[in-house]
């Protein structure tokens, strides 16, 4: 068998630094003024609830949208708890482990990889788990053209976008081929979701009114827990909208030891919260056993660690992004432009958004609503990867400065009114709106200080919060919005943001293309750094040599520093809060507390 390559972190002198603020943290009192949301939670529930069985507790923000994995484009616990590939990554190292697959072979040329299945698998109702479904999965919804996910995205090969071949061996062996070298190959191959024949098959071949597989709503929120069928550690028992899903353990998931079946803890609640406010009320009062330490709570929650029964863990910077962009589709729907015109001729002059990259103080940023718990961001690539390149080796970076982000505007033909409003060559006032999730106290502090840097070039932002799913549907959907600010999540496989840096990339949301099913939008503009991108990121899939692949991703990074598509902001530490009574816990920042959830125990305290 070949080797398999594996990334392990190692903390660099930033991580280290890091640290020591951290520590002078645990050493600091610091007064803290906490607006506290009135939380839905009902105590009672938990009190009466915990009494009759084990369960490990944690929240989400908002409702899911889809319980069906391919067609989700939200990040959540909920398909890691119901679902599993033949390979699982360690949260720990990044290293690929052998999951629903008990081995592997490789090819010499690594363009094979035949898996062997474990014996005795099951899906979570009970029927048998086979080589049918894996080739299901792959070849009749990922592989299906009429079935759009981000999975095929980032499963796509070469400047053609074919896909691997999935073929059966045996009962037991199935083989992945690739035509060409194909760089992620194993980790796409082993870490993907495998979903049931015997209850999908009719949805992907019987189709809707508008000619649509069923399969796209298949799945919906509105479907009972129990048609839902998994492999992952847990299946679901109950969804109450606007409150909460429950989990108990799948009694046919394939780990575990004799009399000791995996996962350890009985049941796994997510409560749905309005806000991260209320996440940390319900925390405080013992309903949640994890929650995420946004940097301004760090204070608070540190001082209350020995009295709640808790510990802060910490491990170095998020993966992931932060970022806000411009909406720089060109094209037009049924004779109407998708972005107002006038709008769109600021937004598409790379020099504005460089302008505005250079107005936001980050120092501040990190200060005041990171608690100095983070570090100004400039790349897509976490800083976990091996790809990863730093500002000390040629990443263009955006020090804060009300001066060069004026001069850059004056030079580029915009001017200035005898009020100081910044005004186009036009005359018109440029004004634009600032859209996010609601809810999210960070990114809704984030907002409020980018309207209040923006002001002071003159510019008026109309910061405007939304429920998350609407905020989705304008991003994929109706494609109308000007500006908005997200995340996305992270980790050491840069081809992961595939979807998001080829042009035909359902998540290539600042120049989105058409959703599927609909015509192209006329005068649509690819622009030419955008598809240098989107080539360098198919060349780097392409290659297996390191060192040459680390100068592809490295270009990718220079040019998504130049051209500002997502104009990034800040990289807080990755901390999390845990009850003392959950133990066998590895946090890190890859992982985060849950990435082992089925060795998780639960003591009595």
């Amino acid at each position: 068998m070949a080797p398999v390559l594996g990334f392990q972190f190692r903390p660099n002198s930033n991580h280290r630094r890091l640290r020591s603020r951290l520590h002078r943290w645990f050493c600091v009192a610091l007064g803290l003024t906490l607006a506290i949301a009135t939380s839905s939670c009902q105590l009672s529930w938990y009190q009466t609830e915990a009494a009759q069985v084990p369960r490990l507790v944690i929240s989400e923000i908002s409702d899911p949208k889809t319980f069906n994995p391919v067609m989700s484009q939200e990040a959540t616990s909920i398909f890691g708890l119901l679902y599993e590939g033949l390979m699982r990554e360690n949260g720990l190292t990044g290293e690929l482990e052998l999951a629903l697959a008990e081995s592997m072979d490789i090819s010499t040329d690594q363009k094979r990889i035949t898996f062997t299945l474990r014996e005795g698998l099951a899906w979570s109702d009970g029927e048998p788990f086979t080589v049918d479904d894996i080739l299901f999965t792959y070849n009749d919804i990922y592989f299906n053209p009429a079935i759009p996910s981000g999975v095929s995205d980032i499963l796509r090969i070469g400047d053609e976008g074919l896909f691997p071949t999935v073929t059966k061996l045996d009962e037991r062996r199935v083989e992945f081929a690739v035509p060409e070298p194909f760089a992620p190959f194993l980790r796409y191959a082993g870490g993907i979701s495998i979903l049931p024949e015997h209850v999908l098959e009719p949805t992907v071949n019987e189709m809707d009114m508008d000619g649509n597989p069923r399969f796209i709503a298949t799945w919906g929120t509105d479907t009972p827990p129990a048609d839902i069928v998994g492999n992952g550690p847990y299946r679901m028992v109950s969804y109450n909208p606007g409150q909460r899903v429950i989990f108990e353990r799948n009694p046919h998931y394939w780990k575990g030891e004799e009399g000791q079946p995996q996962p350890y803890i009985d049941r796994f609640v997510l409560q749905i919260v309005e806000s991260t406010d209320a996440s940390l009320l319900q925390f405080r009062s013992g309903g949640l056993d994890i929650i995420s330490v946004p940097p301004e709570n760090f204070a608070l929650l540190k001082r209350e660690e020995d009295r709640g029964a808790f510990a802060i863990y910490e491990d170095g910077p998020r993966p992931g992004t932060n970022f806000i962009s411009f909406n720089l589709n060109t094209g037009s729907r049924d004779g109407k432009p998708l972005v107002d015109p006038i709008k769109s001729a600021w937004f598409t002059n790379p020099d504005f958004r460089r302008a505005i990259a250079y107005a936001i103080d980050r120092d501040t940023m990190i200060n005041n609503i990171f608690q100095g718990l983070g570090e100004p961001q400039s790349s897509p690539i976490s800083v976990q990867s091996p790809y990863y390149i730093p500002p000390s080796e040629g990443l263009e970076t955006y020090d804060y400065s009300v001066e060069t982000a004026k001069g850059l505007l004056e030079d580029t033909g915009f001017e200035y009114s005898d009020a100081g409003e910044l005004l186009d060559s036009d005359g018109n006032l440029v004004r634009f709106t600032l859209n996010t999730n609601a809810g999210n106290k960070v990114r809704e502090g984030i907002g409020a200080q980018i309207k209040r840097d923006l002001l002071d070039i003159g510019i008026q932002v109309d910061f405007q919060p939304i429920a998350f799913n609407t905020l989705v549907d304008k991003l994929t959907n109706t494609l109308d919005w000007d500006c908005h600010m997200m995340g996305f999540t992270g980790g050491v496989e840069p081809n992961s943001g595939a979807n998001i840096w080829r042009t035909d990339g359902t998540l290539h949301t600042f120049n989105q293309g058409a959703p599927p099913g609909q015509p192209p939008f006329e005068g649509r503009i690819i622009y030419d750094w955008e598809q240098e991108i989107s080539d360098l990121y198919v060349q780097a899939a392409q290659e297996l040599d390191e060192e040459k692949r680390k100068a592809l991703y490295a270009e990718t990074q220079r040019l998504t520093q130049e051209y500002l598509p997502l104009i990034y902001l800040v990289n807080p530490l990755s901390l999390g809060a845990i009850r003392n009574r959950v133990d066998n816990v590895k946090y890190s920042a890859l992982g985060g507390a849950l990435w082992n959830l089925e060795e998780l125990k639960l003591s009595a305290q």
